[in-house]
């Protein structure tokens, strides 16, 4: 089944319809995708959903150039029939990326995740949050939460130390990590003092 969804013009959207509610009455794990070209690995739907709003509002704000799409590809990579642990997590660290550059480092054409924690280290008073914080830090929070991903995907270098693939599951956390980072920095509670 999958295949035949991934084949342009293949499967009716009679076909599709049929499929998804024969998926769902025999309670399977796998549900036809959002862009019915696949399936996924069903996910609580208060979670699907949480994701799919962050995906429209990343991809109506202009400043957060691609995160829309890395997300989405994060999201495919995690929970498609085919999972792809590193594509996972290596496009869930792209979106961020995305949705923080013109916040964290506007003027930085080779921004990463990880230029982006060295600004923010160096200069903690220019970034706060909508959530406050006691010791006037707000930025801890999505600071760590970037620190957290960026460190955790140990297979984007090579070295004299052996990489960790990442897991499926350590990349399905990435997805909904970068998810809440996309949404904070899309929807303004991460913000540059001027």
């Amino acid at each position: 089944m999958d295949e035949v969804l991934h084949l342009p013009s293949t499967a009716s959207s009679y076909q599709v319809q049929s499929l998804r509610e024969f998926l769902d009455d025999a309670g399977s794990a796998y549900r036809v995708n959002e862009a019915e070209d696949g399936l996924e690995q069903r996910v609580t739907p208060a979670v699907r959903d949480a994701v799919r709003q962050t995906l429209t509002d990343a991809a109506a704000v202009t400043t957060a150039g691609s995160a829309a799409d890395h997300l989405a590809t994060s999201w495919q990579a995690a929970y498609g029939r085919n999972p792809d642990p590193m594509r996972a997590y290596s496009e869930a660290i792209k979106a961020v990326e995305s949705a923080a550059h013109a916040i964290v480092q506007p003027n930085n054409k080779k921004a990463t995740l990880g230029t982006m924690l060295g600004e923010i280290k160096g200069a903690r008073h220019k970034f706060e949050t909508v959530i406050s914080a006691p010791n006037g830090e707000s930025i801890a929070a999505a600071e760590a939460m970037m620190r957290a991903l960026w460190e955790g995907q140990t297979s984007r270098h090579g070295g004299q130390n052996g990489t960790v693939p990442e897991t499926l599951e350590a990349a399905r956390a990435s997805v909904h990590l970068s998810a809440a980072l996309v949404q904070w920095f899309v929807s303004g509670a991460v913000l540059r003092n001027p």
